[in-house]
């Protein structure tokens, strides 16, 4: 029964048939992983059911099946052992990104390598096997037969000339391998970031007595702490990353926190509230400044390590997340020089291979030298944690207060506003508000930047207006907010990526648009443009929150008809409805254009345009905006007028055949041609609680 509905791309309906049986979500997910075996041939389930009305075989692979089983195993909270080929293609595929990570990229030393080698094969033959057959691609026989020995495989899995090399291996290869670590370890002084303070300034904790003093010296009224959080890699498998350890730098040292071991102890003492107790009073006090680099993220984190701080991150207070500085310097660099480094300083003129990203990128700009970042994916829960994963740690958290007390001395130099440390750090009053009174912009940004916008007394919300009433243009860091936003029928305007954040303010004044923007422009932006003409989304979250964010702030009431009344990719709100019968004859005539004129003509694949949000490799979108009716009157060519090409040669095989299909619809514009799918099925799920009812006569299409 569940096979018909997987090959129509309705694993929902499945999902929800055996929500209720753990019986039966055991078989299912039994059967998706047997259908996942390399030696499976899936052929054999599809071909009983290629008459299947809408039937889509292209969903119905190892990849979709493997992704659809671990949202089911996490969903279900099944033992992931039930789904070996599932966990073995995902081991699999862990061992080939750890090889590109040492081998290809050399961004991992070797003791981090082998830690997760280690962890990743373990007692699996068959993942022992390919290991040995990777040795030997990246390593030759010798260095397979080093390896091998030390990750303990048996030696009747080793290839003859592997195990040859097994019988020399002399103590002399350590030596060797001993001074080019010693080696490496000095060129990194050289190239990257070092902590200005002593190795005994950082203290790793794991009793309470050791972290009750810690506590005492960072709950200080003024005092500015940099917090981060390092958990295990989990490479794709099932369940959320729980924090290992937790840095707190101070001026002076660094206290790294042995979350797991305290925990643990503070249970046994029947006192496991003790350690939550601690870290909410750090992120709710505003008296003191913590730093992080996406604190939501970790935050996220430290909820899943401890359930007692789910709510940290909505009662947290004085905080400044470095990753918007991060944000907007890498938006103005872009391509151009970055003020405030100076070309003695510059990561390319040392000859650094890997370009550097996140918060190795931040430090470079600002403190001159990148982050060592070949620990970031260590084992931390393994115990005792290495030299090179303590200093890395320490690292990680200590920086951020450097960087913090450069920007807020000098924020002009990195083209910065001079009311950094203003705009960064939440100006909160210590005496809670009732939920009701917080206006949007008022209330504090999981990132710990606080979205300021036009002031509006709460007693006085917006009028509500459509979205063809409402127009934004949407800065360049926006750009996944600006095509959800259009998708739901508000004029959108995109700045391009390299376009300065200040053509908006320009774009605004000219066409009387509302400018969205995040982190620092908005300060910039904010003086150029009316009162409540410019408004700061939140950073950390994802496009769909943010325009849920965006639409009830400013009481815009979508509906259904709204909808894909604009082209996702010109923005324009006028169509050319034609049939399919008179679109098959376009397409054979393009076809027939295509083949004589082999250079190119319009119409052909090449003159396409490809639509970042709703790609017509994936058909399921139908515009409900103005249709300009009478085209099977007036005899729809190729062409439109301005010498608009429709895009015909864009619309994949098949999809002329679906007898559902009765229309389609072109943007007057561009010439995108867009059809009914099910995608405007997953848009109206998506929003459906900002959706308001209409008068609309228009179906919802496969909602399903």
């Amino acid at each position: 029964m569940c096979t018909p509905l997987l090959l129509q791309d309705k694993a929902n309906l499945v999902e929800d048939y055996v929500g209720d049986y753990p019986e039966l979500q055991r078989k299912l997910l039994q059967t998706l992983d047997m259908w996942c075996d390399p030696s499976f041939n899936i052929r054999d389930i599809t071909r009983p059911y290629q008459g299947l009305s809408r039937y889509k075989p292209e969903k119905f692979n190892r990849r979709v099946l493997s992704k659809l089983v671990f949202r089911l195993l996490e969903r279900f909270n099944v033992d992931p052992a039930l789904c070996p080929n599932v966990i073995n293609q995902r081991h699999l595929r862990t061992l080939n990104y750890l090889f590109y990570k040492r081998f290809v990229e050399k961004t991992m030393t070797e003791e981090n390598w082998a830690d997760h080698i280690q962890s990743t094969v373990g007692e699996n033959r068959w993942l022992q096997g390919h290991l040995v057959q990777s040795l030997l691609r990246h390593c030759g026989a010798r260095g397979a037969a080093r390896w091998a020995r030390r990750c303990r495989v048996p030696p009747e899995m080793l290839p003859r000339a592997v195990a040859e090399e097994l019988q020399k291996l002399h103590i002399q290869d350590r030596v060797e391998e001993v001074t080019k670590a010693d080696n490496y370890e000095d060129s990194k002084k050289k190239d990257y970031y070092q902590l200005p303070i002593a190795r005994e300034k950082i203290h790793f904790l794991q009793t309470w007595e050791e972290t009750l003093q810690c506590w005492e010296k960072v709950l200080q009224p003024g005092q500015v702490v940099g917090v981060d959080m390092e958990w295990k890699p989990s490479f794709g498998m099932v369940g959320k990353p729980r924090v290992a350890l937790l840095q707190l730098a101070l001026k002076d040292e660094v206290f790294l926190l042995d979350l797991p071991r305290l925990l643990e102890q503070a249970e046994a003492e029947g006192e496991k509230e003790k350690l939550p107790h601690f870290i909410q009073m750090l992120y709710s006090d505003a008296a003191i400044t913590k730093l992080g680099y996406g604190m939501s993220g970790d935050l996220s984190s430290l909820a899943a390590t401890c359930s007692a701080l789910k709510d940290t991150e909505k009662q947290m207070q004085g905080v400044v997340d470095l990753l918007a500085v991060d944000k907007q310097l890498q938006w103005r660099k872009d391509g151009r020089k970055v003020d405030g480094l100076s070309p003695e300083h510059s990561h390319e003129e040392r000859g650094v291979r890997q370009a550097e990203k996140g918060l190795s990128l931040l430090v470079q700009h600002v403190l001159g030298k990148p982050l060592d970042k070949t620990e970031q994916l260590s084992n931390w829960e393994k115990r005792p944690l290495r030299e090179e994963q303590i200093l890395y740690a320490a690292s990680d958290a200590y920086c951020l207060l450097e960087i913090y007390e450069r920007l807020c001395k000098d924020p002009e130099s990195f083209g910065l506003g001079s009311d950094l440390t203003e705009s960064l750090v939440e100006k909160q009053s210590k005496k809670p508000r009732a939920k009701k009174q917080l206006n949007k912009q008022e209330a504090p940004s999981p990132s710990g930047q606080e979205c300021q916008g036009p002031r509006m007394e709460p007693s006085c919300p917006p009028a509500p207006i459509s979205p063809r009433e409402f127009s934004v243009v949407c800065d360049n860091m926006l750009q996944g907010l600006g095509r959800y936003l259009r998708c739901l029928g508000v004029d959108v305007q995109l700045l391009d990526n390299e376009d300065d954040h200040r053509k908006a303010a320009e774009i605004a004044r000219q066409e009387g648009r509302v400018i969205l923007t995040s982190g620092l422009p908005y300060q910039t932006l904010r003086s150029q443009v009316g009162e409540g003409r410019c408004f700061s989304v939140n950073c950390s979250e994802k496009a769909k929150e943010q325009a849920l964010q965006v639409l009830k702030h400013f009481n815009v009431q979508v509906s259904l008809s709204d909808i894909f009344s604009r082209c996702q990719v010109c923005n324009c709100n006028k169509y050319l409805k034609v049939s399919r019968e008179r679109m098959r004859q376009l397409v054979e005539g393009s076809t027939r254009a295509s083949g004589e004129h082999s250079a190119g003509c319009p119409g052909s694949q090449s003159c396409g345009v490809t639509v970042p949000a709703c790609a017509t490799a994936q058909p399921g979108c139908a515009p409900h905006g103005e249709r300009a009716e009478g085209a099977e009157q007036s005899g729809a060519a190729a062409g439109l007028a301005g010498d608009t090409v429709l895009q015909v040669a864009a619309i994949p095989p098949g999809v002329l055949d679906r007898a559902e299909l009765t229309d389609f619809f072109c943007c007057t514009r561009c010439g995108k041609v867009f059809w009914e799918g099910s995608h405007f099925g997953r848009v109206v799920s998506q929003f459906q609680d900002v959706l308001v009812a209409s008068g609309d006569t228009q179906s919802v299409y496969e909602l399903s």
